[in-house]
């Protein structure tokens, strides 16, 4: 069975424990090192916006480049820090939108 990792704030963790989700819920300064940990236990990890922010860009890339785990950046319950706009970013990418 798939092993999901929540990482985040207390009130969104809630909602993912209640999906099945293993939670965490680090202090802002220990968030890189419960991600760096984890990493190799996990199938996958979902991240508020808040929390992948407060993870070194190289680490994050690194884990984002490796495919495995699977790591997807969700917003939180009250939307404090918005995760990427994909959709958006690729449309300017592609000539679509400036």
């Amino acid at each position: 069975m798939a092993v999901v990792v929540f990482i985040g704030d207390e009130v969104s963790a809630a909602g993912f424990r209640l999906a099945g989700a293993e939670v965490l819920v680090p202090e802002p300064d220990d968030v890189e090192d419960s991600f760096l940990a984890l990493r190799s236990e996990t199938d996958l990890v979902l991240l508020t916006a808040d929390a992948a922010g407060r993870i070194g860009k190289a680490h994050l890339k690194g884990a984002l480049r490796a495919g495995r785990p699977l790591i997807a950046i969700v917003p939180d319950c009250r939307n404090r820090v918005a995760p990427p706009d994909l959709e958006h970013d690729l449309r300017r990418i592609l000539g679509l939108e400036l």
